[in-house]
């Protein structure tokens, strides 16, 4: 088939695909789509399918015929169109509008996949500082977990170090109106009194100091600053007042730290055992918390001179995992996505748009950089390494998810979907840890050489590539009006 096309480029990362179509073509859609007709309706005197196309045309109307050629003609030209452009699309494109049915001009706009050029992402420099935890943070988590499994009693005494406290907290804007709502109202609240100032405590680091000495049934008003960029948008930018009434006060007795307590930890059958397991945990978490930090420092550096390029639908699609992720985690807590929005008095709207639009382009960009390091670096697993990562995975799932477990017991052959998923996850797994080896090693500038120059922008796929467009009401429009 051969056709006309005129292409033009949006600012958008699309393409406006304009496509001129052989008459004959139409004419032959619009015969298909009398016989399609005319099997799904009854017409007096004629077999379904078998009444000729006047007869057809009387009973349905032109326009009737002409939307459905149209659905016909779409489904046979656009995928023909792709191909003789020469564009691999990123996601279903669409049909724009229809231009003239005689003779048959269509618009498509068509995502492009999407592009990265990295830029001078070999000059990034960022030292790497991690250090090992030191002797009294593990002192610190020991005496946690004995807190953890403390006995706790109410006492009428003030509040001290280390006790805990329910309390009624409410917030306010400074110099707030009369009858202004609070920013926050909490009743019962319970928080660690006389904690180290730590991030991510709330309402704010130090806030549990400052409750050294409240009695219970006594009040206290504190003020805090907020800066621009904090976390909680409810507080950032604000002078909050903090009215906080306490209701009870309780102290804890921690157990002995002796080889019983160790065993009811589960982190070893001796004192000796439990800290050693402690502090690879801890070590794990430390590393992970700084190496988190660590990339997404170098990947926004990498971002800052690069030039990325996607289509609007890549977003989207990447904006469904994210609300898909939220929603799992939360039902893995035993909660739903509805109650979260309610607790946050937000919508579905303005939380799409204020949070999950903005991690997911995060995310995106992340992933399409760190794809395109890979390509750039070629970074690919050994065989070896894929075949070991696989058996792992699927051990792993085979122990751990019921669910893999019911699909693969009692010798049953395991389809080759689920073959494949577990092979693909197992080599993005491994491919993303070399990235991220090869990431460290460039900000360290301990990289080894590239055989070849940095190679060109090449493109970047975040999302699968649909051949069938997807129709707007214009097809109809345009019918009817013929």
């Amino acid at each position: 088939m051969t056709l006309k096309i005129e292409t033009t480029p949006r600012e958008d990362h699309q393409i406006e695909m304009l496509v001129d179509v052989e008459p004959e073509k139409m004419e032959s859609a619009r015969h298909r789509a009398a016989r399609n007709l005319a099997e799904k309706g009854k017409i007096p005197g004629f077999r379904p399918g078998k009444a000729p196309y006047d007869v057809v045309r009387r009973a349905f109307g032109e326009a009737a015929i002409n939307e459905e050629a149209l659905e016909i003609l779409v489904d046979e030209i656009y995928p023909a169109a792709l191909q003789e452009a020469n564009i691999e699309p990123a996601a279903a494109g669409a049909l724009e509008d229809v231009v003239s049915l005689d003779p048959p001009q269509l618009k498509f706009r068509v995502p492009l996949m999407p592009t990265v050029d990295l830029g001078e992402y070999r000059a990034v420099r960022q030292e790497y500082t991690w250090q090992v935890p030191a002797e009294h943070e593990i002192d610190e988590q020991v005496e946690n977990l004995r807190r953890m499994y403390g006995k706790t009693e109410t006492v009428e005494r003030a509040a001290e170090k280390d006790d805990y406290l329910s309390a009624d907290i409410i917030a306010r804007k400074a110099k707030a109106k009369d009858g202004e709502e609070p920013l926050l109202e909490r009743k019962g609240y319970a928080l660690v009194v006389g904690r180290e100032e730590k991030d991510g405590e709330f309402p704010f680091p130090g806030f549990g100091k400052q409750m050294i000495g409240l009695k219970p049934g006594e009040a206290v008003t504190i003020s805090h600053k907020f800066p621009k960029d904090f976390s909680d948008e409810t507080f950032a930018g604000k002078t909050a007042s903090f009215e906080v009434t306490a209701r009870t006060v309780r102290a804890v007795t921690a157990p002995e730290l002796n080889d019983e307590f160790a065993q009811k930890t589960g982190l070893g059958q001796t004192v000796e055992e439990f800290r050693a397991h402690l502090r690879e945990n801890i070590e794990k978490e430390s590393r992970d918390e700084y190496n988190d930090k660590f990339f997404t420092k170098v990947i926004d550096q990498i971002k800052a001179g690069a030039t990325i390029k996607y289509p609007p639908q890549v977003v989207e699609h990447e904006l469904e995992h994210v609300i898909e992720d939220i929603k799992h985690r939360l039902s893995e807590q035993g909660a739903d996505f509805e109650t979260y929005l309610k607790i946050r008095e937000t919508t579905l709207e303005k939380f799409t748009e204020d949070e999950a639009r903005p991690v997911a382009i995060k995310r995106l960009e992340r992933g399409l950089i760190m794809d395109e390091v890979a390509r750039a670096e070629d970074l690919r697993p050994s065989d070896e390494s894929l075949q070991k990562k696989f058996q792992q995975m699927w051990a792993s799932l085979a122990v751990n998810d019921p669910e893999f477990a019911k699909m693969t017991k009692n010798g049953t052959r395991a389809s080759q979907e689920l073959i494949n998923a577990v092979a693909s996850d197992a080599a993005g797994r491994l491919t993303t840890r070399l990235v991220l080896d090869r990431l460290k090693a460039i900000a360290s500038g301990q990289a080894p050489a590239l055989e070849t120059a940095t190679p060109p922008a090449a493109e970047a796929a975040s999302a699968e590539a649909q051949a069938k467009p997807k129709k707007k009401k214009t097809a109809k429009k345009a019918a009817s009006a013929e």
